[in-house]
């Protein structure tokens, strides 16, 4: 079988730095903690967290704060954003 997404409107905030969307927290120690322990790399960025309904998700400079339909936020990267969501003009 094969689905389609219904056409939903939403709304999105590109993110770079703390301070660009009030929901976006400095990432709570004990995940930097653990992160930390796997890999550098990460944590050379300024990195930021996201509460969603799964409890949260760290997100990096260009992601995309998604608002969704019951109000729930979530992050999205910027090429799967682009594939999927196309600017409303009204």
């Amino acid at each position: 079988m094969r689905f389609r997404k219904k056409p939903v409107v939403i709304e999105a905030t590109q993110w770079f730095k703390l301070g660009d969307h009030p929901n976006v927290i400095e990432v709570p120690s004990k995940v930097r903690h653990t992160w930390e322990s796997r890999t550098t790399d990460l944590f050379n960025k300024d990195l930021g967290w996201v509460g969603t309904l799964e409890a949260g998700h760290v997100v990096t400079p260009g992601d995309w704060i998604i608002t969704g339909v019951q109000g729930e936020q979530y992050p999205c990267k910027p090429d799967i954003f682009i594939a999927t969501y196309e600017p409303v003009t009204n």
